[in-house]
């Protein structure tokens, strides 16, 4: 019970099928993800206003937390985060929940729940994350009795990188409790800025991370930054290598590059992994397919199941949510 915690930003999605001009108009790349600044407050409004809106869960690692939960038996996750006090912190709240996770919110009365627009032009996906809350979440949250008792009862943490943008001493909190107790923590590079713009973050929490998944672009952008190159074999390898705070497993780094091959670094090697294909007229939208392929990686992973049974459960998972709209499931 409770094996797999997640620590994120909960967002809630407004999703919408856009064309090209609007991306244009918010200088915005097709397959990206990165935070609003001022110039991009107008674009809430007017996606609710001139498209037709899904409002979905959201967030990288709430919806990596909800994807491994599907694949379990009831009650074996949990979840923290910040949202405001608010109709779309109870909605997000309620989505998890009717998804077994059991989330644990720190709520700020202050300040409205965070939301991401999710622009859809063809198959790819525009991410637009307007942190308000989600940006607030404060280490203390960690002293409640509930979450000593969630961490406690945990073998698996799990962050996505855009965590790093709100709370390093939370995750250095958990990889500390983690290591003195030989558990598991993953970590998401999750968007190319996090390497860009978050690198002391990132190097600060990465001596405790067992596992770091990312994608091609991701992988390339932190090989740039590092001054390895940008083959993304090299950079798996590389990271695989980097200093850990637990001597009890080696890092693997997995990476994946959409329908092409899982990359695999462990133990001083490469290993691929071919992505079985899908017809392109099934596929609705890539939008978590990389938060649905680490669900299904740990809800393996915390059952002790070798890498490449991981990685074919983590594919299983990323096949079946680009299927459906946004980070949902049959």
């Amino acid at each position: 019970e409770g094996a797999i915690l997640g620590m994120g930003n909960p967002l809630l999605d407004i999703s919408a099928e856009v064309t090209e001009p609007l991306l244009v108009k918010y200088d915005l790349k097709s397959n990206n993800a990165i935070l609003a600044e001022a110039q991009h407050m107008p674009l809430y409004d007017e996606l609710v206003k001139n498209y037709p809106v899904q409002y979905i869960a959201g967030g990288a690692t709430q919806n990596s937390i909800r994807v491994a939960q599907w694949m379990l038996k009831a009650g074996s996750t949990g979840y923290f985060g910040a949202v405001g006090d608010d109709e779309y912190g109870k909605q997000l709240e309620k989505c998890a929940e009717a998804d077994g996770v059991r989330v644990h919110y720190m709520k700020n009365k202050e300040v409205p729940t965070g939301t991401c627009a999710v622009l859809i032009s063809k198959q790819d996906r525009s991410l637009v994350a307007n942190l308000s809350a989600a940006n607030t979440f404060k280490v203390d949250h960690l002293d409640t009795p509930i979450a000593q008792e969630m961490i406690d009862r945990a073998k698996l943490y799990y962050m996505a990188g855009f965590f790093l943008t709100v709370s390093v001493d939370s995750i250095i909190r958990v990889g500390k409790h983690a290591v003195e107790n030989q558990k598991i923590v993953c970590l998401n590079l999750s968007a190319p800025f996090i390497p860009q713009f978050f690198g002391d973050q990132l190097a600060a929490v990465l001596p405790y991370a067992d596992f770091v998944f990312g994608n091609e672009t991701e992988a390339a952008t932190y090989g740039e930054v590092m001054g390895w190159g940008k083959d993304v074999e090299t950079v798996a390898m590389k990271l695989a290598s980097q200093p850990k705070a637990s001597g009890a497993r080696a890092r693997v780094v997995v990476i994946t590059q959409g329908s092409e091959q899982t990359i695999v670094a462990q133990d001083g090697k490469i290993t691929k992994f071919p992505v079985e294909l899908l017809a392109k007229e099934l596929i609705v939208d890539t939008n978590g397919a990389g938060d649905a392929f680490v669900g299904g990686f740990i809800a393996r992973l915390v059952e002790d199941k070798p890498v490449a049974e991981c990685v074919r459960s983590g594919n299983f998972a990323a096949r079946t949510i680009i299927q459906f709209s946004g980070c949902t499931f049959p």
